[in-house]
């Protein structure tokens, strides 16, 4: 083998084994368990094989370049369960590699904040898992030198990128949940991140370098923690912390007060670190790291758009722009879809995978994960300011009103108007009305008691929703959409007669029209007011805008 890698399923681990093989390396996979395939990438090169590292290993292929990056990361653990991978395992790993006759180079993982060349960890001062990696760092050291095994430790900081939810992901959800009352530490706190595309790269080139000397990988210009905070609360649409929390003070608060693990305090710190041989290394292998704020800009999509870990994002790309959350293709899109409420772009999951072509998703401003404040005309027209292509704009419920008004202005940027079951021509659902009395009760709503109400079986986009509306704010912005889209009815109604863009309308057979209308109408038998949800492969048969290039 070129390559082996311990801890080949965890967040480091399965980032580095696709790396290696990008690079059409053949790398050996060492898991725990074999079942587990989570390599995005060609596997041709690929062999798993499963061993527990807290035991002695044997019977394990020889390989050129071996890679420790199995560790125990969680905060909260007991001694003996965090030693046994961090420590016991760490130095297993060394052991059998001095047996490999060929050995190149041996890289263990460690941390930033537990690599020293000596000194004794305080599992009471520093928690199990930080005093741990620090115990293993140290072992790691002296039975390398003990068996004279060509080493490099490398120390990277904060590792962020898709598929990390822990460490610094915790603060960035209690950002985007408006549960960070106050910024802890002070005003030069430095919490230094890396980004997981660059620390492979980093690793792969590792064994190239010279041995003997160790790495401290973190991006030097991360901002601090202050700032830090500001961009990523800029890029979400959240309120910044204006208040800052002592670390010395937030010791002696209790925890159920601060909501803090004891644990991660240590990691406020105003402490640098030794960064020029990782420098040196990147300048010679010609990587550069990507600028941090973008990187953590970047980062905060992916946290927001997988949910921080509970769900996979159904479309790509994903993300904030001007604090609007949008998925899919926004140059040139085929059809534009646009929710009502109280949902957000999940709702068209079911629908969009029936229809042809790219597709545009944006949560509707104030709506959803958006945070924008312009008036929802002024917003529609933004997002088709850079659409190159002719869509058909697909509208639900409370988006209709909006959707005519862009149609009237702008007739020759879109082919067509899909309008499924438009609020303004239909009476308001008497359950749902009595749900929304007021923000609070909205906000209340389990995914369960969401779904009763609206009459849909509860699925991924009923608790998508159910996420948002838990949201400050956004049972507000919802019920205020509500009441706006009830006062334009008649405008929507008059609109609707005078337009010559080519429309068709779809409403459920339980969810009917109570106004005439002009244009084609096609109702679903036995739908209700989401046809789009329980019908998707129905709505997506239908010729719904005849093409005017047709």
């Amino acid at each position: 083998m070129d390559a082996l890698v311990f801890g080949a399923t965890g967040f480091i681990g399965r980032h580095l084994v696709a790396e290696l093989l990008s690079q059409g390396q053949q790398v050996a996979a060492v898991v725990r368990d074999d079942t587990r395939t989570p390599w995005p990438t060609d596997t041709s090169g690929l062999t798993v094989i499963a061993a527990d590292i807290a035991q002695p290993l044997s019977g394990l292929p020889a390989a050129r370049d071996v890679y420790n990056a199995a560790a125990r990361y969680a905060f909260g653990l007991g001694v003996e369960e965090a030693r046994a991978v961090n420590v016991t395992g760490a130095v297993n790993v060394l052991e059998w590699a001095a047996t490999l006759p060929a050995l190149r180079r041996l890289v263990h993982i460690s941390g930033y904040r537990v690599s020293a060349p000596d000194g004794r960890p305080d599992y009471a001062a520093l928690g199990a898992y930080e005093a741990s990696k620090f115990e293993g760092d140290l072992a790691v050291r002296r039975r390398a030198r003990e068996l004279d095994v060509p080493l490099t430790i490398a120390n990277p900081s904060t590792v962020i990128g898709p598929g990390q939810y822990i460490g610094l992901a915790g603060l960035v959800a209690d950002l985007w949940h408006r549960r960070l009352p106050a910024l802890p530490g002070g005003p030069d706190t430095f919490v230094p991140i890396v980004t997981i595309d660059y620390f492979t790269r980093f690793l792969a080139k590792i064994p190239e370098a010279p041995a003997g000397e160790h790495h401290w990988v973190l991006d030097d210009d991360t901002p601090l923690l202050p700032e830090l905070v500001s961009t990523l609360a800029a890029h979400l649409g959240v309120p910044t912390p204006r208040r800052a929390i002592p670390v010395a003070l937030l010791r002696r608060l209790p925890r159920r007060l601060t909501g803090a693990d004891p644990e991660t305090l240590s990691f406020l710190s105003p402490d640098r670190y030794p960064t020029a041989s990782a420098r040196a290394l990147a300048e010679a292998a010609g990587l550069e790291m990507p600028p941090a704020a973008e990187a953590l800009r970047t980062w905060a999509d992916d946290l927001v758009g997988a949910r921080f870990g509970t769900t996979t994002p159904w479309l790509e790309p994903y993300g904030f722009h001007d604090r609007t959350w949008i998925m899919g293709e926004r140059h040139r899109p085929g059809h534009v879809l646009l929710h009502g409420a109280p949902m957000n772009a999940d709702l068209w999951a079911p629908l969009a995978a029936h229809l042809p072509g790219p597709i545009l998703a944006p949560d509707l401003p104030g709506l959803g994960r958006s945070a924008s404040a312009h008036s929802t005309d002024a917003w529609l027209a933004d997002l088709m300011a850079p659409v190159q292509t002719r869509p058909v704009l697909v509208a639900h419920s409370l988006a209709c009103g909006p959707v005519l008004r862009y149609a009237a202005a702008h007739p020759e940027r879109i082919d067509g108007l899909v309008l499924i079951a438009p609020s303004f021509l239909q009476a308001a659902s008497p359950r749902f009305t009595r749900s929304l009395l007021a923000p609070p009760l909205l906000r209340r709503l389990s995914p369960a008691r969401l779904a009763k109400t609206l009459g849909l079986p509860e699925g991924a986009e009923i608790k998508s929703a159910a996420i948002d509306l838990h949201r400050p704010g956004v049972a507000h912005r919802t019920i205020q959409a509500l009441r706006k889209d009830h006062a334009e009815r008649e405008e929507s109604r008059a609109l609707l007669a005078r337009l010559t863009v080519p429309t068709h309308i779809i409403t459920g057979s339980a969810d009917p029209l109570t106004a005439p209308t002009i244009h084609p109408v096609t109702e679903i038998a036995g739908a209700g007011h989401y046809p789009q949800l329980t019908h998707p492969a129905q709505i997506a048969g239908l010729r719904l805008v005849r093409s005017r290039g047709a």
